[in-house]
């Protein structure tokens, strides 16, 4: 970045980290139940409380069932192949839809069953649904970070999925905005602000990524965790 582009990052970098941390850190941001890869999950249980909760699902079963798919088709694959695979089910199978328009709020993050339920979906709910599927392929928890951009062109806040082969590498964006996983310095579309994962914060600032701290409290990730749990995952 440079100029003009260096101080909007720094200006919206700001503006950012005060809403994160206005939102809460928890003692452990992702929880240490995620750091490691998480047992085989009960579908049949995930359908069953999903039906208690939401009564009949409809077509929403079907989309559960080849995320599920997904996940089995999914599990001998190289970590590219596992990634174009989980990238291109999410975007096909959900239809981006304001948060507003779905739940009447302005900013709710849904888990990877109330997205398939509605078949819509916000950036952060594509980004989440994405997230769990890697870890659950067994991607490992510091390959992966969810992170906070600004669109340029659509000059509003974006969230998306981005991808390490190793520490210094550069990284891939998984974004519903398109289909293609393309490098970082391919999406000039995009500006980074912060990301998280298990490890920490991280602030992206002109001199490169810098580690904001140990996570403390995000409460909107805690709440995706309790509601997960109560579906069965």
């Amino acid at each position: 970045m440079s100029g003009a582009r260096d101080s909007a990052a720094k200006a919206y970098s700001r503006r950012a980290v005060l809403q994160l941390l206005g939102c809460g850190l928890s003692a452990v941001l992702f929880g240490r139940s995620w750091a490691n890869r998480q047992p085989d999950w009960d579908f049949q249980e995930i359908i069953r409380r999903a039906e208690v909760r939401h009564g009949l699902l409809g077509d929403a079963r079907q989309r559960i069932l080849d995320w599920q798919a997904l996940l089995l088709q999914s599990q001998g694959l190289g970590e590219m192949d596992k990634l174009h695979a989980v990238n291109r089910h999410f975007n096909r199978v959900l239809r981006f839809v304001d948060d507003i328009k779905i739940w009447g709020e302005q900013d709710y993050w849904a888990t990877p069953i109330e997205a398939l339920i509605k078949g819509k979906a916000d950036c952060e709910d594509y980004s989440l649904a994405k997230y769990f599927s890697l870890r659950q392929l067994e991607v490992p928890a510091d390959r992966l970070r969810i992170t906070y951009v600004k669109a340029l062109r659509l000059n509003q806040a974006h969230m998306v999925v981005t991808y390490y082969a190793s520490s210094s590498a550069e990284p891939l964006v998984l974004d519903n905005l398109i289909n293609q996983i393309r490098p970082a310095s391919q999406r000039n579309d995009l500006l980074p602000v912060y990301a998280f994962n298990a490890e920490g914060v991280y602030l992206f600032k002109a001199d490169g990524v810098k580690r904001a701290g140990d996570t403390k409290k995000l409460s909107r990730w805690q709440d995706v965790l309790k509601k997960m749990g109560g579906e069965g995952f």
